[in-house]
């Protein structure tokens, strides 16, 4: 799978990827200190947690629904380096500027604006993939793509836990900026014919058309693309399955750090741990499915691993909250990784495949709505309800719907009401 980086066909590619890397490895930095963050002024709550984790998902909402429609209007490229560079300025007034402060206000107000910038990134980086491969390379270039998630996600968990629990929440965000610097330089190095330049006339022509573009064209464009996810069965059911996802994510991502705080007595040390076990297994799942994935039916796939997840889920819920052994949590947590990396190189693939280029980056940004949107209310939800109920029967209860939804769309398919593109 590897072979593709280093093709020099592909040159253009492997500083995407490496990009990708150097920045998404900050941003699991980032992640911990935020988790630090809050653990050094509310110790324990699941909803403050939330509340701050919310105001990362909220620009989804506000800059989301026009996104889509700039990334196919602008050059890819260039969206990715200013998004970039934006995002490493704003991370930067933390430490330097508010993170002494009392009040989370001002926060709120940074995280809110440097996750606006992200709203752009993502639509633009799924939607230059195909712009960088062969089409006959997709699937082998989305399993890179989340490999480089799952690579960054277990060394800035392995690294971001210890630091932060040794020297503080502020190193974290330092890292993070630096991050995002060094991956616009490697954005800057792809070498695309720049398809949109913002010299002065295009500009002010921009201007005189600005008003009637936002009435006619972009809102036009933004429910075109939501249009396209329902209208399209293979689109529609990906939408489906990544509400189902999303939405136990939520559930389950803000209960469970606190979940494993309370559990092994720790900020950030062994959740740090898990994190990288947990990253572990999604790595090698990626590579397993970008390997062997076109031997097997994509949506059966998809069930089958729902299944398994569900069931990893209880067994590792049960086995924390009974034997609170490490070593135990670290082998679960790499099982529910290898379980669920196929999910999602399936879901996006199956998108490349089924959408025009025209409109990939308004499908990527429709998506960006519905997931974010089943995180959020499903995260809001589980911190609140985690006041009342245990936490360790919230994470099963979200365990027992993975495992019953995997079998009831198994189900549909033997009962032949089921029948997408293989």
């Amino acid at each position: 799978m590897f072979k593709l980086l280093f093709d020099t066909k592909n040159k253009n590619f492997l500083r995407l990827w490496l990009a990708q890397l150097i920045s998404q490895f900050g941003d699991r930095i980032n992640q911990l200190a935020l988790v630090g963050l809050v653990a050094e002024r509310a110790g324990g709550s699941a909803l403050e947690l939330a509340k701050l984790i919310s105001f990362t998902i909220l620009p989804v909402f506000f800059i989301q629904p026009l996104a889509g429609v700039w990334v196919d209007r602008w050059d890819r490229r260039r969206t990715l380096f200013v998004c970039d560079i934006f995002r490493g300025l704003l991370v930067l007034t933390i430490p330097f500027i508010f993170i002494h402060r009392e009040s989370m206000i001002p926060i709120y107000g940074i995280v809110f604006f440097a996750f606006c910038f992200s709203r752009f990134y993502v639509p633009a980086k799924m939607s230059i993939i195909p712009d960088l491969v062969p089409k006959e390379n997709l699937l082998m270039a989305n399993s890179l793509v989340t490999t480089t998630g799952m690579i960054a996600f277990v060394l800035g968990c392995a690294l971001g836990g210890f630091l932060i629990d040794k020297f503080g929440a502020r190193t974290g965000f330092i890292i993070d900026a630096a991050t995002f610097f060094v991956s616009a330089l490697f954005v800057s190095s792809i070498n695309l014919p720049i398809r949109l330049k913002f010299n002065k006339d295009k500009i002010l022509q921009a201007g005189k058309e600005i008003v009637g573009t936002i009435k006619q064209s972009f809102w036009g464009e933004a429910k075109e693309g939501m249009l396209y996810l329902t209208t399209h069965r293979e689109i529609r059911f990906i939408i489906n399955t990544l509400f189902i996802l999303l939405s136990a994510a939520g559930a389950v991502y803000v209960v469970l750090i606190v979940f494993i705080q309370q559990s092994f007595q720790s900020v950030t040390k062994d959740l740090g741990i898990l994190a990288v076990c947990l990253g572990v297994g999604l790595f090698l799942g990626a590579i397993g499915y970008g390997r062997w994935g076109k031997k097997w039916v994509w949506y059966k796939t998809i069930f089958f691993c729902l299944i398994l997840g569900g069931l990893t889920l209880i067994v590792f819920s049960w086995m924390v909250y009974r034997y609170p052994n490490i070593a135990v949590a670290m082998g679960l947590a790499f099982s529910l990784g290898l379980i669920l990396g196929p999910i999602f190189i399936a879901s996006y693939t199956m998108v490349h495949l089924a959408s025009e280029e025209s409109m990939r980056g308004k499908v990527f940004s429709a998506l960006e709505i519905v997931m974010h949107s089943a995180f959020l209310i499903a995260m809001l939800l589980s911190s609140w309800v985690s006041g009342f109920v245990p936490r360790v029967w919230i994470l099963i209860a979200v365990g027992a719907l993975f495992t019953c939804l995997g079998f009831l769309g198994l189900y549909k398919i033997k009962k032949g009401s089921l029948a997408l593109m293989r």
